[in-house]
């Protein structure tokens, strides 16, 4: 801690925050807060937050004249004008010997593909720039994506297919640019060539032949591409003794043993949530956090939309182990320890609904509403809890209504604890003899008593990796070759649906990259055969046996017909739009509606349906049949699990992925490090996650800092089973904790990751995975915690860019978040209680009922707080979109984090244990029509369009900051240094050419993606008419999974933003200063049970 800040009482700002745990204390906090300081709002707090820049050097007490004021303000205003004409050295442009016939300079294309992740595949629309992928977005196309059926009657339902993606399939873009991924093949870190490995594979295959096959074992992680799995099956056929084991650390095995144990087999589950008006969750993340999530969360959304017809939305139960963003939406939540957690599901299935309790109420509540309901289990909770769920779904009569059944996605499902545990038996018995492990990285996340230690696999002759990177596990195997990225590949996948997906590359291996397809060929008699003709010669060979008779799916888009030809390989950017949705006017039929006998046949056309499936990017009634189950009369009577409670003194552990980096293999992934985690906002870190009371009970203190926004954690000493971990561990007060229960993030202490993730020099985070033992994957109990000397700095931005004035009056605290019941809504309530607040500024036209002088296109944005789900989505698309740098987590504590949109996370009521609830929001620039960062810029750097925008002229910037000084809502970001990476050439092959890349001292914001505007409008003057309603897409807006963000022109009184804006639910962030955003917000609906006392 700097030396400014020890004249602040910290200890009074914490003291006064726990004793809001009082009962008996007064209450004097905010309804909505951001953090426990906010929620403090002690005197202290206000100091720090008043401030807009908090790092800054002393001020010179020097005054200055208004002489020399003037004088050097007309000095800077002459430097800005000579700013546009600085020297720009020659860059030659040299064309095309033989241009391509499709490629046209500056016009993109868009290619379909698949990006695999959470055991599903995500069906993506890719655009390249001259051959260089720039932007990841969802296809709209896929059937996964196509619109729902609910609610019919709602005039602002997109029409369309979803184009939403998650941050992991987004920020995989910088993953294929990153200078850090492998570039070379090699044996025992020095460079070899392809030629020698396979020379020395067919040596010790051919050592195989006479023995079967005895000493080879191949490792995967589980594996849902068909065309992978017959070349598996190929090897395992010609070696009858060797063994394919399959691992990855953030498994589904409880479910799938769940499965077993109610259904009698393995089974894939798939959720109609677009049909279910009461859902209940035991643990599950649903919404942001599990196979087909983005269609979970789009089709769940739906239900909570009102209409005029439909004024009735869903209610969703949780109960938890920890606070997640599912939970957050929660109309009912109850967070519980990991011991407790059985009991309590056994008493929900077993209830008749009769008492007054919440387990009866909940019961009660899912038995009026039978075969439109659903339960569903999170894959961290026990087998049992599944195999209940299951149960409870059969009782409730929703199996074939709300709740469907498949095969496995996975070509072979297995127990994969068991699958790794065999292994390791192999490797200690001195069994395995040719080790072959394609991706994943065992050495790092196995599990501790099943490590895979040097010690282990030095018994192994000859260990071969393939991997994107020189990790934990390609330093302790012979070979490691570079694997190429996905995006650079041929392949193919299936999403949670079954719905198979061909993978395509759209750029040449940037290294000497190889795929999993060209690795497995070497067992075979063809080694040279490259993965298109793999992947095409499975499916010209066994495509219609294994496609069969058209899948009944129960997606909402169950009957697949073809796509239109719009969205060609040649990309033209008329018919895709910037966001590669169909640029069609809301008259216009949707395309799908084409006969599907128009489709090419796989059996008697092979090269056209190809063609077709590669630029559709997904292959028709592929989708996995549904199947009959029935659930076992036993299921539930089975003797309840002996589940240890925690001793006196002692804690429970829980493990989770992280939020942002997943399982660690996005550690070296800087979009993904610094974007804030959805609930405590932390970036570039781990910490373990505590409740208030048992930060009190440790002792524990988290300090904000004078010099900036950063926090100082006291840190923790982690015991388990005698297993600790090393690394210093953090803690953070976490509201909604269950009280004796310490979360832990997976994916951080990397030794081998790079130069962003880490290494063993300076490793970023603490590796959780040094005490998850494989019989505990998911919850430990008895750990033994302790509070450490050490205190660590962490970059959180949950006081960062508050829109509070600390001169506001407190006990008439601005309404930021607006939230409802379906109650207040239906009767009018809130509409009486809503005042309006004086404004600052002196009284102007009624800009609400006159609407927009602008006399040609008006354009704003509808945000719907109920539907946001805080995945940061949004934040990490238009990180992409717009060139947006990362700047480490030293300038984060700084409060320098350049995200253009951010996603706040507000709690409310004064119980920090308990919140009452939680809400997201989503803040970009609002585009105020009475702008206060544009009077003040002395240089004209801010600007406001004929249309509305709140436009930046970048090179009139002189870094005077007072824009951002002025501006209420806090969206503008200053460059205070070169953050932009102007030397490292891959980067400069991802920046997206239609937006510039912005140096130091230059102020940005977010544009409404200005070049996507322009794109539209040429489109259509070309064209002779106005641009249509949703041609225009932003970025943030493309990848939402459930349609929270609306763009387009106001003045169009039949557009959809329109529409939302004279909703009964419409109101303006800060509205009372006049500043009239064009950016808008919808109130959050909540739809709490009356019989349930909160």
């Amino acid at each position: 801690m700097s030396e400014n800040d020890r004249h602040i009482n910290f200890k009074l700002m914490r003291d006064h925050i726990l004793s809001l745990q009082d009962a008996d204390a007064p209450r004097t906090g905010k309804k909505y807060w951001r953090s426990l300081d906010e929620l403090a709002d002690t005197e202290l707090f206000r100091e720090l937050v008043s401030r807009e820049y908090p790092q800054q050097a002393e001020g010179w007490n020097d005054p200055i004249e208004r002489r020399t004021f003037i004088k050097l303000m007309g000095a800077s205003l002459a430097l800005a004008g000579l700013s546009g004409c600085v020297f720009q050295p020659p860059e030659k442009i040299v064309p095309y010997v033989k241009q391509p016939e499709e490629e046209v300079p500056g016009k993109a294309l868009f290619f379909a593909t698949a990006a695999q992740l959470f055991g599903a595949a995500t069906p993506i629309l890719v655009r390249s720039n001259e051959g260089r992928p720039t932007k990841i977005e969802g296809n709209p196309d896929h059937p996964n994506n196509r619109p729902g059926s609910f609610p019919e009657d709602d005039p602002t339902r997109d029409p369309r297919g979803s184009s939403s993606t998650d941050i992991f399939t987004q920020a995989s873009i910088l993953g294929l640019y990153d200078p850090d991924r492998s570039q070379t093949l090699t044996y025992r870190e020095e460079i070899r060539t392809w030629t020698s490995f396979v020379g020395e594979m067919r040596t010790a295959i051919d050592e195989q032949r006479s023995k079967q096959g005895a000493g080879i074992r191949i490792l995967t992680e589980p594996v849902i591409s068909p065309a992978l799995g017959a070349q598996i099956k190929e090897v395992l056929t010609a070696f009858p003794q060797a063994k394919w084991h399959q691992y990855e650390p953030a498994n589904r095995d409880n479910a799938r043993a769940g499965a077993v144990m109610a259904l009698g087999q393995p089974v894939n589950t798939i959720y109609k949530f677009d049909q279910a008006q009461r859902v209940l969750s035991l643990d599950s993340d649903f919404l942001s956090a599990a196979p087909g999530y983005l269609r979970y969360a789009r089709d769940f959304m739906a239900r909570r939309r009102l209409t005029e017809k439909n004024r009735e939305i869903n209610r969703l139960y949780v109960v938890e182990t920890t606070p997640s963003n599912t939970g957050a939406k929660a109309d009912h939540r109850w967070v519980v320890k990991p011991s407790e957690f059985e009991a309590i599901a056994r008493r929900l299935a077993s209830s008749t609904g009769a008492g007054s309790e919440w387990v009866d109420v909940v019961v009660r509540d899912l038995q009026q509403h039978k075969g439109a309901s659903i339960v569903i289990a999170g894959d961290s909770q026990p087998p049992v809890i599944h195999a209940l769920a299951h149960a409870m779904n059969s009782a409730l009569g929703n199996i074939g209504k709300t709740v469907f059944y498949t095969d496995p996605l996975e070509v072979n499902s297995v127990d994969q604890r068991q699958s790794l545990q065999d292994l390791v038996n192999d490797l200690d018995g001195g069994r395995v003899e040719l080790l072959v492990i394609l991706g994943g990285n065992p050495v790092y996340n196995s599990p501790v008593d099943l490590k895979l230690t040097f010690d282990r696999l030095k018994k192994a002759k000859l260990r071969v990796h393939l991997s994107e990177y020189k990790d934990e596990t390609s330093a302790l195997c012979h070979w490691h070759v570079p694997q190429a990225h996905y995006l650079e590949s041929w392949g193919d996948t299936r999403s949670y649906d079954g719905t198979v997906s061909i993978v395509q590359p759209l750029i040449q291996p940037l290294y000497d990259g190889k795929t999993a397809h060209e690795l497995l060929a070497v067992f075979s008699d063809q080694y040279d055969r490259k993965p298109l003709e793999i992947v095409r010669a499975f499916w010209q060979a066994h495509g219609t046996q294994l496609l069969g008779a058209p899948a009944s799916s129960p997606a909402p888009s169950a009957s697949p017909s073809p796509q239109t030809e719009t969205r060609a390989s040649s990309g033209s950017a008329s018919a895709l739009g910037q966001a590669g949705t169909p640029a069609l006017p809301a008259s216009t039929p949707s395309p799908a509606s084409t006969p599907s006998s128009s489709a090419p046949s796989l059996s008697s056309d092979f090269e056209s349906w190809w063609r077709k499936v590669l630029h559709d990017g997904f292959i028709p009634n592929s989708a996995l049949p549904t199947k009959t189950v029935s659930v076992s009369a036993s299921a539930t009577a089975q003797a309840q699990t002996a589940t240890p409670s925690a001793a006196a003194g002692s804690f429970e552990i829980v493990f989770r992925p992280d939020p942002c980096i997943h399982d660690g293999r996005f550690a070296n992934n800087g979009w993904l490090q610094e974007l804030p985690k959805p609930l405590n906002k932390l970036t570039w870190d781990n910490v373990a996650l505590i409740s208030p009371n048992t930060a009190k009970q440790l002792g524990i203190e988290i300090e904000p800092s004078q010099r900036g926004r950063e926090s100082y954690a006291d840190s923790l000493k982690i015991t388990y089973r005698n297993l600790t971990i090393s690394e210093v561990i953090p803690a953070w007060i976490t509201p909604g904790q269950p009280d004796g229960v310490i979360t832990l993030h997976l994916g951080y202490g990397r030794a081998r990751s790079g130069r962003v993730g880490g290494n063993s020099n300076e490793v970023v985070g603490f590796n959780a995975y040094s005490i998850r033992l494989s019989d505990s994957p998911w919850f430990g109990i008895g750990a033994q915690v302790e509070k450490s000397t050490t205190r660590v700095m962490l970059a959180g931005v949950q006081n960062h860019f508050l829109m509070e004035d600390p001169n506001f009056p407190i006990d008439k605290p601005r309404e930021i978040v607006l939230t409802e019941t379906l109650v207040q809504l239906t009767r009018g309530e809130k509409k009486d209680e809503k005042k309006e607040l004086p404004s600052i500024y002196p009284a102007d036209i009624d800009y609400k009922n006159q609407g927009n002088n602008t006399p040609n296109y008006a354009w704003g944005m509808s945000i719907d707080l109920n539907n946001c789900v805080g995945c940061n989505a949004c934040m990490v698309a238009c990180q992409s979109e717009n060139n947006i740098p990362v700047v480490g987590k030293d300038q984060v504590s700084r409060s320098r984090e350049m995200h253009w949109i951010r996603v706040d996370t507000y709690f409310t009521g004064e119980n920090v244990s308990h919140p009452e609830n939680t809400d997201f929001m989503p803040v970009p620039c609002m585009h105020c029509e009475n702008a206060p960062c544009e009077p003040v810029c002395p240089v004209h750097a801010t600007v406001h369009s004929a249309e509305g925008l709140n436009d930046m002229v970048y090179n009139r910037c002189v870094g005077t900051k007072y824009c951002s000084n002025n501006c209420p809502y806090k969206v503008r970001r200053f460059n205070f240094f070169l953050y932009q990476d102007w030397d490292t050439p891959t980067y400069q092959l991802m920046r997206n050419p239609d937006v510039s890349v912005r140096s130091r001292g230059v102020m940005e914001k977010c544009t409404y993606c200005v070049q996507r505007i322009q794109s539209a409008k040429i489109q259509s003057e070309i064209e002779g008419r106005r641009v249509y309603d949703g041609e225009i897409v932003t970025a943030c807006q493309a990848v939402c999974p459930t349609e929270a963000i609306v763009f387009g022109d106001t003045n169009d009184p039949k557009s959809r933003v329109s529409k939302l804006k004279a909703n009964e639910r419409d109101y303006s962030l800060l509205e009372d200063l006049n500043t009239r955003p064009r950016t808008t917000y919808l109130t959050t609906i909540r739809n709490p049970n009356p019989e349930i006392k909160l």
